[in-house]
């Protein structure tokens, strides 16, 4: 690549029409999405790739850009730059852009035009020499949406649920970033996922989930606690299974991180009062703390169709909540009672070190401020009519929700009467809520969180599995 060239020999974006000759531009990538791919109409049995990017070389001007073509070209193409790049791009085609149409998946722009990619004709080289290249770096740092016109997290969660399918603005502070979790879609395609928690004056935590390869990168360059975001046209909805509002990446988001506004710096006032403070969690606690809405849980499994998922994932099961109607066949409460009390911080409610009874999570609070509790931590069995899921957790609120009874009052019965609480639950009919994940490191690959047990209704056990017969 020659070093020479200079911005004269570029055209600058906002002069772009479709009558240029063999036009070369320069910008900044400020957006992009993952490669995805089609049925191609013209031969029929294959597929036709894309992916689309949106680069900017001033405050006011930035434009879209889409490539087509086969499969070795897109994704080479795609892999060769992120977000945050400067690519020069020679000899794209200039074509005038149906606003609605385009507009409605993918990033609004002022330009009138779009750019398309041929791989005959046009290339697109990462560029990190050009005397240009500062003043490219500093539009990271603009939002594309006017600066004021955002929602904060408060307003969202009190608009509450007439928001949503709603798609608008939000600046706010990172909490804390999660880990990728991948998984296999129904048709065997590879998927990703990851959520990050924001925050604000308005909000202590509201999540932002991340379905695409390019979001999830940029996310996990984000320091929790020092990042702020601007990130214009997210979809805002309601997730019935943790009753509550989310925002979650598109294909229109463009996010700018770190912005240089008025807004967003009275937002990094904050974030540093608040961690002066003290005021804050720490991202791994906020991580934790999910809660989820049983009512929004309407899927039945058998134990022999849950293990037929896992197998079938290859390893990429996404954490998946459901019914069981079977029973508690193990339930080990009236011999030992170390196997069945743990020790909780009562900040985070996470299980302590046993050695030190310290919390390994809340080693930014003050030893004087931390205590610990008493709670449920029960390894059971839950058995069906197909089988048995073997060493699943009954814990905490949950366990004292299904023995009736708290850990206070447990620890003052007798040994007959812990064996009586036992068999009020064991192998009773039960509707079993649960959440699963893979976890290769458990001893059955699946880790089994019970949500909720409580004795079943014959009818709607009978009901929901179809009129089989229960043959305990």
């Amino acid at each position: 690549m020659a070093h020479s060239r200079s911005a004269r020999d570029f055209v600058a974006l906002s002069d772009l029409h479709p009558n240029l000759a063999r036009p070369n531009v320069i910008g900044v990538v400020i957006g992009k999405t993952d490669v995805r791919s089609f049925p191609d109409r013209k031969n029929i049995g294959t597929e036709r790739y894309t992916f689309n990017f949106t680069i900017r070389d001033s405050p006011t001007c930035f434009i879209n850009v889409q490539s087509w073509g086969r499969e070795e070209y897109i994704r080479s193409l795609s892999e060769s730059f992120r977000v945050g790049d400067c690519v020069t791009i020679e000899n794209p085609l200039i074509q005038s852009k149906e606003a609605e149409r385009e507009e409605k998946f993918n990033p609004v722009t002022p330009s009138g035009y779009k750019l398309l990619l041929s791989e005959n004709h046009s290339v697109v080289k990462t560029s990190s020499c050009y005397d240009t290249d500062t003043r490219l770096l500093a539009l990271l740092h603009l939002p594309v949406k006017d600066p004021q016109d955002y929602y904060s997290l408060g307003d969202i969660v009190a608009n509450g649920q007439s928001l949503h399918g709603r798609v608008l603005n939000v600046l706010a502070a990172v909490m804390a970033v999660g880990e990728p979790k991948y998984f296999m879609t129904s048709d065997k395609r590879k998927g990703q996922r990851c959520e990050v928690k924001l925050y604000d004056e308005t909000e202590r935590s509201f999540p932002i989930v991340c379905w695409d390869n390019e979001s999830i990168q940029l996310a996990q360059s984000w320091v929790p606690q020092e990042t702020v975001i601007f990130a214009s046209d997210v979809r805002i909805n309601f997730d019935k299974f943790r009753n509550c509002m989310t925002a979650t990446v598109i294909s229109k988001t463009i996010i700018t991180t770190n912005p240089e506004t008025a807004e967003a710096n009275v937002l990094f006032s904050f974030i540093k009062e608040s961690a002066q403070a003290g005021a804050l969690p720490s991202p791994v606690k906020e991580l934790a703390n999910e809660t989820i809405n049983l009512e929004a849980v309407v899927d039945v499994y058998t134990v022999e169709q849950l293990k037929e998922k896992a197998l079938q994932s290859d390893g990429k099961l996404e954490p998946l909540h459901g019914i069981i109607y079977g029973y508690i066949s193990t339930l080990d409460i009236d011999e030992n009672v170390s196997r069945v009390l743990r020790n909780r911080c009562s900040i985070c409610r996470f299980i302590v070190n046993e050695a030190s009874n310290t919390c390994t999570f809340c080693s930014d609070v003050s030893p004087e401020a931390k205590s610990t509790f008493a709670s449920f931590d029960i390894l059971v069995d839950v058995t069906d009519h197909t089988g048995t899921l073997r060493s699943c957790y009954l814990s905490d609120c949950v366990a004292e929700e299904s023995l009736g009874c708290t850990v206070h009052e447990f620890l003052m019965l007798e040994e007959n009467q812990k064996t009586a609480l036992k068999w009020q639950l064991l192998l009773e009919r039960s509707k079993i809520y649960f959440k699963v994940t893979l976890s290769p490191n458990w001893r059955t690959g699946l880790k089994v969180n019970l949500l909720s047990c409580r004795l079943a209704d014959p009818v709607e056990a009978s009901q929901s599995l179809l009129g089989r017969e229960w043959n305990y």
